[in-house]
């Protein structure tokens, strides 16, 4: 995770709370991550502590093998949890196959 500042619970000045939202304003979300497949493996668990099981996550491609492996059709989520997302893709042996990801809800 990126180190997004957050506001405390009880409240916060109203400086923070601007910067916040004026981030938020700018797409600027604290909802992204890297991963890389597995190689040899049917999927990949990530572990991250966005993650949801009512999660939305959206992936893009950072290299050719990601393309490739997102195109062919086999790359999708298999399951959600609490704290942690499965993507089940085909067994490549391919180690650079990584992508950005996003976790909405």
């Amino acid at each position: 995770m990126s180190g997004f500042p957050g506001l405390p619970p009880a409240g916060a000045e109203p400086r923070q709370v601007a910067a916040v939202v004026n981030r938020l304003g700018q797409g600027k979300l604290n909802c992204t991550g890297t991963l890389t497949l597995a190689p040899g493996a049917a999927s990949t668990t990530v572990t991250d502590a966005r993650a949801g099981p009512e999660s939305v996550i959206l992936l893009m491609p950072l290299s050719t093998a990601a393309a490739a492996a997102l195109g062919g059709g086999a790359l999708h989520v298999s399951d959600r949890g609490r704290g942690t997302f499965t993507l089940a893709h085909d067994a490549s042996a391919a180690t650079d196959r990584t992508f950005g990801y996003a976790i909405i809800g």
